[in-house]
């Protein structure tokens, strides 16, 4: 069950419009997104190799990126996004598009990565 949730989110972040599905290695506890990946649209999904989770990616300015990953903080599900946020299929829970609980079972929000930028790409850093 676990697998086609993301195999759905997959598909989901592919045909809807908007979203675009970065695949990208880790090196040195982080992830590297080119930030010509952010000029049709404010909002990315990266999926860092072998992780389950993704990281949802939003544009604030040309200096400012906030990341979310998109595990459900009551019993770790892969969410999917909908208009204006993300929801739990497992559960029932919803957090907007800032990662805060909008709807339980989900008491915490979602967890954030810091990020800096060097030249052209958008790190995104792992570990505190």
């Amino acid at each position: 069950m676990l697998t086609a949730t993301g195999f759905l989110l997959s598909e989901l972040s592919a045909c809807t419009p908007g979203y675009h599905v970065i695949k990208t290695e880790i090196v040195n506890d982080t992830v590297q997104v080119p930030l010509a990946s952010f000029s049709q649209t404010n909002l990315q999904f990266v999926r860092p190799h072998g992780w389950y989770y993704d990281i949802a990616v939003q544009k604030k300015s040309d200096q400012l990126y906030e990341t979310l990953l998109l595990q459900c903080t009551h019993q770790q599900n892969q969410l999917v996004p909908t208009n204006g946020g993300y929801l739990c299929n497992l559960h029932g829970s919803q957090f907007d598009s800032e990662g805060n609980v909008k709807k339980g079972p989900a008491e915490n929000p979602l967890k954030k990565y810091t990020t800096s930028i060097d030249q052209d790409k958008l790190i995104i850093h792992l570990k505190p």
